[in-house]
């Protein structure tokens, strides 16, 4: 089995578990058999002191054919 590695950045004006099934549901439009998901990195937006977004950077691995 041979895996593919992409990189991306997803946000939610939730919490960064949404922001993560965000980026694996978008991924999983264009993007088959996908096996895995790593939150690779973790921000938020803060404005008037208060959070506003969370982001992930999250690297999604998945079967090549």
């Amino acid at each position: 089995m041979v895996l593919k590695v992409i990189e991306l950045m997803a946000s939610s004006e939730k919490n960064w578990e949404d922001a993560t099934k965000k980026a694996v549901e978008k991924a999983s439009k264009s993007v088959n058999k996908i096996k895995s998901a790593w939150v690779k990195d973790q921000t938020v937006i803060v404005k008037d002191n208060k959070v506003t977004e969370f982001r992930v950077n999250v690297k999604v691995s998945f079967v090549v054919d």
